[in-house]
């Protein structure tokens, strides 16, 4: 069923309520009333409105302070906001209204045509915005899904050819076409990769970037992408230097993939013939990675040299990726708290530096008596990261890989979860149809729900919001202050 768009009327006659919402009732549209500013805040904490109309002339508090304070509140500062007023046509206060951040001016008594019009383009505007958001989850979530279900297939056509290039070793020419099909088998599927991790990053807030929790020796992963990018580069030299201890702890596989990107960068950009430079250094706190090369980055081009499919252009075809190679490495750098930043002047060259927090493995103390999670998600990799994250440091975790799974498994247990941390958008049954679920039900209705997700006002009212993008130490500290309010 589709969530019906909601509108806000605020007036201390009840007379006006009645009529007001009589005038504006129809399909699809769910009015709120409020005979006070105080009662329409209230309402505003529990409900995302899509417009308000307030009453100007009201006694504590009248709609031009109400305005002012929902002006002052994230969750509500881009409600569109119509004044409706009895009082004279007095420009001053008509300039007022505008002022407090009124997209109208209303004077009673209402035109009933007029008042319907105006109300008509924001619902329809709410509408279309609603569409618009559903179809992007969509489409994320489709290629999502397709890059996951190509990636069988292209595997089994990858290994059969590499079986036909071993069985026709003499055959020049059948090595040389196999060997052209597998160089493309194994570009699509690096591109394919590179598109379940953009769809990780949008839907998951980035938490797949870092499956597993373990220590790493930064140095040692920076070698070991200069090795393997030096046959491919043979006439390039790669100068590394470590000037300071570098160990660390994450996913060593993902700071991999980091480290080449951005070194497979430096390499094919930078002027040829000259070195490129890697230096490791930092401090008690965290552990730089300079990557130095005598390029120039256009300045036009550095405020969007993370965006996604930046200069996939007609003219690049022969690029090896999808261009996404630079913002899955700054999403990656994100998941494990740390940040990515550039410099780039002709007279200096150009400088990428890796910032990662130094952090040892189990710094963060066990808790006293293990709590149990649940973790919802159709992404595996999200939901085996975060199992790893959460074990680590004591929890008793179970997960689910859609809503009605979850549910079933919350209706079953004997104990239910101290939190349950759940993805809004999956198969089956969405996060917003288990969070209802869990709120009908009085057994499960006071178990705190942790979701992420990039517009906090479309999040279930009553749920614990984690703004996109999510940082894994950010989530662990808000289930753990979570776990302890516990009885």
């Amino acid at each position: 069923m589709t969530e019906s768009i909601k509108f806000l009327i605020v007036d201390d006659a009840p007379e006006n309520l009645v009529a007001m919402e009589g005038l504006l009732r129809r399909e699809g549209l769910e009015l709120l009333l409020a005979r006070s500013g105080s009662e329409a805040l209230e309402l505003l904490l529990k409900h995302d409105v899509a417009l308000a109309l307030l009453d100007v002339q009201m006694p504590v508090m009248d709609g031009f302070e109400l305005a002012e304070l929902m002006r002052g509140s994230v969750r509500t500062r881009h409600v569109p906001i119509i004044f409706v007023t009895a009082g004279a046509r007095d420009p001053q206060r008509v300039f007022q209204g505008y002022e407090a951040g009124a997209v109208d001016f209303m004077f009673k008594p209402l035109d009933p045509h007029i008042l319907r019009s105006k109300a008509d383009v924001f619902f329809e505007l709410a509408r279309q915005r609603k569409e618009l958001a559903a179809s992007l989850r969509l489409n994320e979530m489709f290629v999502g899904i397709l890059g996951h279900d190509l990636r069988n297939p292209l595997g089994a056509m990858v290994t059969g050819a590499q079986l036909l290039a071993d069985r026709h070793e003499d055959d020049e020419l059948s090595v040389r076409t196999t060997q052209r099909m597998l160089s493309a088998g194994q570009r699509m599927t690096g591109m394919i990769e590179q598109l379940l991790d953009l769809t990780r990053a949008r839907l998951a807030g980035g938490l797949g970037f870092m499956r597993v929790r373990k220590r790493v020796d930064v140095a040692e992963l920076v070698q070991r992408a200069v090795d393997e990018l030096r046959p491919s580069h043979p006439t390039r030299a790669i100068d590394v230097q470590r000037h300071v201890e570098s160990g660390s702890s994450g996913d060593p596989d993902r700071l991999l993939q980091l480290l080449s990107n951005l070194l497979a960068n430096a390499l094919q950009h930078g002027t040829a013939g000259t070195p490129v430079r890697v230096a490791i250094a930092g401090d008690d706190d965290e552990i730089t990675v300079r990557i130095h090369n005598e390029g120039v980055i256009p300045p036009e081009l550095l405020p969007v040299m993370f965006d996604p499919f930046r200069g996939r252009t007609s003219s690049s075809r022969n690029a090896h990726g999808l261009g996404l190679g630079l913002y899955i490495s700054r999403e990656i750098a994100h998941a494990h708290g740390g940040e990515i930043t550039v410099e780039s002047t002709v007279a200096t060259g150009t400088t990428l530096t890796i910032a990662l927090p130094r952090r040892a493995v189990g710094a963060r103390p066990s808790l006293a008596g293990a709590r149990s999670i649940l973790i919802v998600d159709d992404d595996q990799d999200i939901r085996d990261s975060l199992r790893d994250a959460f074990e680590e440091i004591g929890y008793v975790v179970s997960t689910a890989k859609d809503g009605r799974d979850a549910l079933d498994q919350l209706r079953q247990s004997a104990r239910p979860p101290a939190v349950v941390i759940l993805d809004l958008v999956m198969p089956v049954l969405d996060g917003w149809r288990v969070f209802d679920a869990m709120q009908d039900d009085p057994a499960l209705s006071r178990i705190p729900v942790v979701v992420s997700t990039s517009n906090p006002r479309n999040a279930p009212p009553g749920a614990v919001v984690m703004p996109k993008p999510v940082k894994l130490e950010r989530l662990i500290e808000l289930v753990c202050s979570l776990t302890e309010k516990k009885p």
